[in-house]
């Protein structure tokens, strides 16, 4: 009676696992690349599982064969020096669990840091995802528009995100769409998604970058070709410019709403990229003003070879009467 009812026990616990498993966005894709990665998952999941139950099953065995109940009272042992294929069975097994993992780790992301099988012919929709401490700006440069904390994009259309940050490294994430990919200050990183479901995806920050990280989310909408389009329209016509002064004062705010503009911050301030990129993509005042230092660092070295020149002279003579010294000390 006791083993049932831990049996049950054990089984309605698996049960309450396996039904919150709904509930995990990574394993509800509504895109290729999160198809991709869930499969990845699961896979390793069940490898996983298959190889515990193997060595439950063997620990089971051998505790039930060999324990000590069953043997004579005078039983000993023989003296084994070991199996050689026994020990090339146990070293051959991980070998080829390890092999099998790798090469579907390798194949799955190959995948996904390209275009979707599929949407190859399709011009992506190229949004640049800037975070600062601690929202997301979303600029479109094909429609010169730009969101704060929110970013909408047609379905069945592959999405080409451009990641870099204002401030410390960021991770940029819709679980349902794709993983994860880091945003950093000096350069940009991309990220292809689709979504082939219309819907409203949580979107966060799975890098802790500070003590506001956690309300970095932001929603990713999947709207119809139709409702895309109406929704430009609408920013394009009652949004206002994007200033430098206003985008300016959105990177000093920790935290704002939702927010939209007319126009984007790449006309006056330029994503880290090809002739941008390193860490004078802040604009030509910037490198003016490093030209500038650079010439000062130039006289000041000229100043500080005098005074190593003097120094020298000083120490030279320093020796000199030191040695003098102790020559007069000697006599």
């Amino acid at each position: 009676m006791k083993r049932k009812g831990l049996l049950l026990a054990v089984f309605s616990a698996f049960l309450v696992l396996l039904t919150g498993c709904n509930n995990l966005a990574v394993l509800n894709p509504k895109g290729p690349v999160a198809k991709t990665q869930s499969n990845v998952i699961i896979f390793s999941i069940l490898v996983m599982a298959l190889v515990l139950l193997v060595v439950y099953i063997l620990y089971v065995y051998m505790l039930t064969k060999y324990r000590a109940s069953k043997a004579a009272p005078d039983y000993e042992p023989p003296h084994m020096e070991g199996n050689k294929w026994l020990e090339i069975t146990w070293i051959t097994i991980p070998v080829i669990i390890v092999t099998i993992l790798s090469v579907v780790t390798i194949r799955s992301t190959a995948a996904v840091e390209k275009v979707p099988e599929g949407y190859e012919d399709q011009k992506p929709l190229v949004i640049y995802a800037a975070s600062s401490n601690w929202k997301w700006h979303f600029s479109y440069p094909e429609e010169g528009i730009e969101t704060v904390n929110y970013v909408n994009f047609p379905t069945n259309r592959p999405v080409e995100f451009r990641l870099y940050a204002y401030g410390p490294i960021s991770s940029f994430w819709i679980p349902q769409l794709g993983g994860q990919k880091y945003a950093m200050s000096d350069m940009v990183n991309k990220l292809n998604l689709v979504a082939e479901h219309a819907g409203s995806y949580m979107g966060k920050n799975s890098n802790f970058s500070g003590e506001g990280f956690a309300h970095m989310e932001f929603e990713a909408l999947a709207m119809t070709s139709k409702d895309y389009e109406e929704w430009l329209d609408e920013v394009k016509t009652t949004a206002p410019k994007l200033t430098e002064q206003e985008f300016d004062s959105l990177l000093k705010e920790s935290h704002v709403g939702r927010k939209s503009y007319s126009s984007t911050h790449l006309e006056f301030r330029p994503a880290p990229e090809g002739e941008n990129a390193g860490h004078n993509h802040g604009g030509s005042e910037e490198m003016d003003m490093n030209s500038e230092s650079g010439e000062m660092d130039h006289s000041e070295m000229d100043h500080s070879e005098m005074d190593h020149s003097e120094m020298n002279m000083d120490s030279t003579g320093t020796d000199d009467a030191g040695a003098a010294d102790h020559s007069s000390h000697g006599n």
